[in-house]
């Protein structure tokens, strides 16, 4: 299991600034962690001519592979969450321009990537769902958002695989998507082409030189120095020894388990876009690929490090799966997975520095890691050169976690 440093720390040093001691052979910056965040942030702090490296056994695993990548920053608004909304948002804005960017740097094209700009519809099933949909409805305008509230009729005459009885629905077109296995694989070939460093073991333990995050110790033995280290590790974030106690991110895992289906090429199309919905209680969405995959997700479990697939799991997700789309039992389920979200205390992500000098975090994004993406990387680059966070990031400053700053939360 791959173990990570976490902490919260002062100002990075600008670029080029380098601690009492290290040598100019070391990196500038040490990524720990090759998830989709770790690899956006190492492309990007190369791409601002900061010599970078990368430690994990397996660039581009992780929680993408198994995310439906939905880039839903209007349907995944959440009463309490409006300071993130803004993150999202922010966010969803910079896809278009963040693929062509990235299709360009790696010869891929945004098909390759599976980006779509196919829109959601959220549906309800039932009065009590369409009374809860009707107030998200009236919190996405009170929040200048956009989308359209629609009879069952009109969903259905947009999804005509939905069931009959759907009883209402949004559309929204703004929500897009994207393969985050392949948007993995191009961040991938995006680093190597702008000559990021990969260690492809797991980071054991943090080095800490004269209470400066220096680097870190991989499993191996092997002594990994850094003029700065971005903790990156998704889940595993808060596992990696030598991290001071006091500045370990608060990051725990949350199980998902999702399944994959395949459209018969010579069908008639199953669905047009992303389909979502809470049945009893639990979220639901169907997830259309132009590749003819069909993403169900996702359970949502508090099983610490578990990530067993269970008959419980996908005989739930299938069952509100049929529930919404009935035809859906008649495709072939090719396959199942389970995977763990990095979740933190207010479902929003650490970024930037941290207490400890040297130290940076990129993490805790929980259920946003795909559509955060390109705004991670544009805001880890930036704390990386400057040691300050961007106005749109300072919210999610790991320090906002410290004891000083709990303590003054109103109860």
């Amino acid at each position: 299991m791959s173990r990570t440093p976490q902490a919260p720390s002062p100002k990075s040093p600008p670029q080029g600034a380098r601690p009492p001691g290290a040598s100019s052979g070391t990196p500038d910056v040490l990524v720990v962690g090759g998830g989709i965040i770790g690899l956006v942030t190492a492309w990007r702090a190369a791409q601002r001519g900061l010599t970078t490296a990368l430690v994990d056994p397996e660039p581009g695993g992780g929680a993408a592979q198994v995310a439906a990548g939905m880039l839903a920053a209007v349907t995944e608004l959440h009463y309490g969450e409006q300071t993130l909304l803004g993150l999202n948002l922010a966010s969803a804005r910079r896809y278009p321009d963040f693929v062509a960017e990235l299709t360009g740097a790696t010869g891929a094209t945004g098909e390759d990537l599976g980006y779509r700009r196919c829109g959601t519809l959220a549906v309800a099933l039932d009065a009590d769902d369409r009374a809860h949909l009707r107030e998200l409805h009236a919190l996405q305008q009170r929040s200048g958002l956009e989308s359209e509230w629609l009879s069952g009729r009109e969903c259905r005459r947009l999804e005509p695989m939905l069931a009959p009885g759907v009883r209402g629905g949004l559309r929204v077109d703004g929500d897009h998507q994207i393969d985050p296995r392949r948007l993995a694989g191009a961040l991938v070939t995006a680093c190597e082409r702008a000559r990021v460093t990969f260690h492809r073991t797991w980071a054991e333990r943090l080095v800490v030189v004269r209470d400066r995050a220096a680097g870190v110790v991989t499993t191996d033995g092997t002594e990994l120095r850094a003029g700065q280290v971005v903790l990156a590790a998704g889940s595993l974030s808060g596992r990696l020894a030598g991290v001071p106690e006091d500045v370990l991110p608060p990051v725990r895992p949350v199980k998902g388990q999702v399944l994959r289906l395949t459209v018969p090429k010579r069908s008639a199309p199953f669905l047009s876009r992303t389909v979502r919905a809470v049945v009893r209680g639990s979220h639901v969405y169907l997830v259309p690929r132009e590749s003819g995959e069909l993403v169900v997700g996702a359970t949502s479990e508090e099983l610490g490090w578990d990530t067993t697939v269970t008959a419980g799991g996908v005989y739930e997700l299938l069952r509100d799966a049929h529930e919404l789309v009935p035809g859906i039992t008649e495709l072939p389920l090719t396959e199942t997975r389970a995977g763990l979200r990095p979740g933190s205390p207010d479902n929003a992500p650490l970024l930037g520095p941290t207490e400890l000098p040297g130290l940076l975090l990129a993490t805790g994004h929980h259920r946003n890691g795909v559509l955060l993406t390109p705004v991670t990387g544009d805001v880890m680059a930036h704390a990386l050169t400057t040691g300050e966070l961007p106005d749109e990031a300072r919210p999610f400053t790991p320090r906002r976690f410290d004891a000083a700053a709990l303590t003054e939360q109103p109860v």
